[in-house]
């Protein structure tokens, strides 16, 4: 049982008056100056209000994008300043760099239960870089730091784990401790049957959650353009579909060693095709054994969707990671739309694992029925293929003899 700092160990009422360094994920989409998904702004919000409630004084620090290193206003956080006021209902200061005398003076700004927010962390290469002297920069205005970006817990930047040698007080977050709780549960001993649904466009980033999950599962279930390679590997003609020639083996492999422990797997037996997709004229519902030379699949077809809503009606408890489909561009939505109302109706414990499949039980408008909506797509899989995550194993390995737990197992979060 590995243990994490809670906020419980900072002890919140010494907290007020004391500058608290935050990292949360507010890499969040935006368009002509706003937020138009404000979901991983919210996530965030429980531990900002218990905090701000104690009396402490909030220097909260975000990445947005992929700026390398350089000031690109195009990703700055100060549209998510302004969004965050409203969601708290109070203003909220911003500062227009990380660290500096921007930083500075606005931490010098704060009274206790006051919020600030710094400019996006990536405007400086030694985020990325975990550049020491970034990591002593960005800590120096707090003597206490909370992590609550699980989105971010598997990159070993400055934020991240950089900070930590120069803030004696440290803790994770409301949202860290229950992603990890909620993630643990599927390595420990989760109630059966166990099914996973895979979908997206590759294996390629799937492969060793795929590897440490199957001797688990008692149920796979294989869509979008990943199926696609599974399906070619059992020797079907995907025709122009999307195939990783490099993976076949792969498939096979995964295949036969689901067979041998007597795992379920459900692939697309139907597929919804069409003859472009940039400009589709003609969309037809084939056998998957039977796509029309130049078609390419787009989604998965009825009899598929019955077949994954039958097995997620079975399971007791269920991962889902990548669409079955096309799902941004209707009509090559209906595979993930159906499948997100299964889960939504599943009477087991269900998990979303982060990325496209958070927008897609949102477009579904099902996300509060869902068990665990992850904000961490990459790093909710890297969690799950048993691989140490940095924030998290950083904040571990801070907390011996503590008393605030959480659920990961064995090497899931070991350093």
């Amino acid at each position: 049982m590995t243990q994490l700092l809670t906020l419980e160990d900072l002890d919140l009422a010494r907290l007020r008056g004391v500058v608290v360094l935050v990292r949360v994920d507010f890499n969040v989409p935006m368009k002509e100056g706003k937020v138009t998904d404000d979901t991983r702004i919210e996530e965030a919000l429980p531990t900002i209000r218990e905090l701000s409630a104690a009396g402490a004084r909030l220097l909260l620090c975000s990445h947005c994008g992929r700026p390398k290193g350089e000031r690109n206003l195009k990703y700055t956080l100060r549209p998510v300043a302004d969004r965050l006021a409203v969601l708290l209902g109070k203003p909220v200061l911003f500062a227009d760099d990380a660290i500096g005398e921007p930083a500075a003076s606005v931490a010098a700004k704060l009274g206790d239960g006051d919020v600030a927010l710094l400019e996006n962390l990536r405007f400086h290469a030694g985020e990325e870089k975990n550049d020491p002297e970034f990591a002593r920069a960005l800590a120096a205005n707090a003597t206490a730091y909370v992590d609550d970006a699980f989105g971010s817990a598997h990159r070993a930047h400055a934020s991240v784990t950089g900070v930590l040698p120069y803030l004696a007080r440290k803790a994770a977050g409301r949202l860290m401790v229950r992603e990890v709780e909620a993630l643990a549960k599927l390595l420990g001993e989760p109630p059966r049957p166990f099914a996973a649904i895979l979908g997206g466009a590759k294996i390629e980033g799937k492969i060793d959650t795929l590897e440490n999950l199957l001797p688990r599962l008692d149920i796979l279930m294989v869509g979008g353009g990943m199926a696609n390679t599974f399906l070619a590997a059992q020797g079907l003609d995907l025709k122009a579909s999307l195939v990783e020639r490099d993976r076949l083996d792969l498939a096979r492999t995964i295949l036969e060693r689901a067979a041998a422990k007597g795992t379920e797997v459900l692939l697309p037996s139907d597929l919804v095709v069409t003859d472009s997709f940039d400009n589709p004229q003609v969309v037809q519902t084939v056998a998957a054994a039977e796509i029309p030379a130049d078609f390419l699949a787009v989604d998965v077809g009825p009899r598929t969707r019955e077949a994954f809503a039958a097995a997620v009606a079975r399971a007791h408890t269920l991962f889902w990671n990548g669409p079955l489909g096309v799902f941004e561009k209707p009509p090559f939505d209906a595979g993930t739309r159906a499948v997100a109302l299964a889960l939504a109706d599943c009477p087991g414990f269900t998990l979303i694992g982060g990325g496209e499949t958070v927008a897609a039980v949102h477009q579904a408008g099902v996300a509060d029925r869902i068990g665990h909506v992850s904000t961490g797509g990459g790093a909710s899989l890297e969690f799950l293929a048993g691989k140490a995550l940095p924030g998290v194993a950083a904040l571990a390995r801070a907390t011996a003899g503590s008393t605030g737990s959480i659920g990961a197992t064995g090497s899931d979060t070991a350093g």
